[in-house]
C-alpha cells in the first residue's frame, strides 16, 4: 500500500469524518446564518441612524403627506416629525405594559386620534411610571376638542408570540405597539404607523426620547463570523496536513531504526557450533 492511499485511509477515519462535518457545518453557518445576522442588525441600525439625523434637522410635514389614506404607512420615514389636526377618541383605553424608559419600567399610554379629512392614527401620549405591584396609576384623559398635535413617525412594532391582550385596572394592556392588534382589539380602524408625541404636545404624558446615535458592534462582529468561516477549513486542512507529515516521519524513524539492527552471527566452525549448542558462548 502507498503512502498516499495510508494517508487517506487515515483521513477517512471516523474521528476525521466527524471533525470535517462539524468545520463544514461551522463554515456553512457562519455564511449563512452569523455572518449575515450581524451584518443585517448593522444595516438597519445605520438607517435608523440616520432617520433619526435627518429627524432632527427637517421641519415637521403635515402627517397627510406620508400617510394619506387608512391603509397607508410610512415605513421609510420613521422618526420623521409631522403634525397633525384633528381630535382623540374618547373611551379608548390603551396601554403598552413591560416597557422601559430611561431604564426604568413604564407603561406607554396609547389613543386613537381622528385626524381632519385623513385617517385614523394610533398616538403614543407618552409613559407613565406603575404603581406598587405593577398597577396603572391614574391617567389624565386627552383633550375632547379639537388640538394639532407634532410628533415622530413610528413603525408598527411586531407582536410578542404567546403574550395575549388583557384587561386591568380598566385599561386593555398589550405587549407591543402593534397597530393591527389595537386596531382589532379596540374596533377602531389605525394607519399602519403609529405617532410619538413630542415634549409640549396636547394630550401629552411623559416624553419619550429618540434614541442615541450608536453604530453598535454588528459590522466587527458580521467581519468576525467571516474570518471565522474563512480559518476553519484553512485549520481543519493544515491539521489533517501536520498529523499525516508526523505519520510518516515516525514511520521513516521505525524504517531507519529497523535497518540499523546488525544481524546475529553465525557460528562456521564445529567448535563454534557445538559451543554456541551448549552455551558455552553465552
Amino acid at each position: 500500500m502507498t503512502a498516499g492511499n495510508r494517508s487517506l485511509r487515515f483521513l477517512l477515519r471516523p474521528s476525521w469524518l466527524a471533525l470535517a462535518l462539524v468545520c463544514i457545518a461551522f463554515t456553512y453557518l457562519c455564511f449563512t446564518v452569523l455572518a449575515p445576522w450581524q451584518l443585517g442588525k448593522n444595516t438597519r441600525t445605520s438607517r435608523e441612524n440616520q432617520q433619526i439625523a435627518d429627524s432632527v434637522n427637517t421641519a415637521p410635514v403635515a402627517l397627510k403627506t406620508l400617510i394619506p389614506h387608512q391603509d397607508s404607512s410610512a415605513e421609510g420615514s420613521q422618526w420623521r416629525k409631522v403634525t397633525a389636526t384633528g381630535h382623540y377618541l374618547p373611551d379608548v383605553r390603551v396601554i403598552a405594559r413591560l416597557r422601559a424608559v430611561e431604564g426604568d419600567q413604564a407603561f406607554e399610554v396609547l389613543a386613537p386620534f381622528a385626524v381632519d379629512d385623513g385617517p385614523i392614527v394610533l398616538v403614543d401620549r407618552g409613559y407613565v411610571r406603575p404603581e406598587q405591584g405593577s398597577h396603572v396609576p391614574q391617567i389624565p384623559p386627552p383633550p375632547d376638542q379639537p388640538v394639532t398635535i407634532t410628533a415622530r413617525l413610528r413603525d408598527s412594532e411586531p407582536t410578542v408570540q404567546g403574550k395575549d391582550p388583557f384587561t386591568r385596572d380598566g385599561y386593555q394592556q398589550v405587549f407591543s405597539i402593534s397597530t393591527e392588534q389595537v386596531a382589532q382589539l379596540t374596533g377602531v380602524p389605525l394607519a399602519g404607523s403609529y405617532l410619538q408625541l413630542v415634549e409640549d404636545q396636547p394630550g401629552g404624558l411623559g416624553v419619550i426620547g429618540v434614541p442615541r446615535l450608536d453604530a453598535g458592534p454588528f459590522l466587527s462582529y458580521g467581519i468576525q463570523w467571516i474570518l471565522f468561516g474563512v480559518l476553519a477549513p484553512i485549520a481543519l486542512g493544515y491539521f489533517a496536513y501536520s498529523e499525516v507529515r508526523a505519520r510518516r516521519r515516525e514511520k521513516e524513524l521505525r524504517s531507519a531504526g529497523a535497518a540499523e539492527v546488525p544481524a546475529p552471527v553465525q557460528p562456521t566452525t564445529v567448535e563454534e557450533k557445538l559451543a554456541d549448542r551448549y552455551g558455552r558462548r553465552r
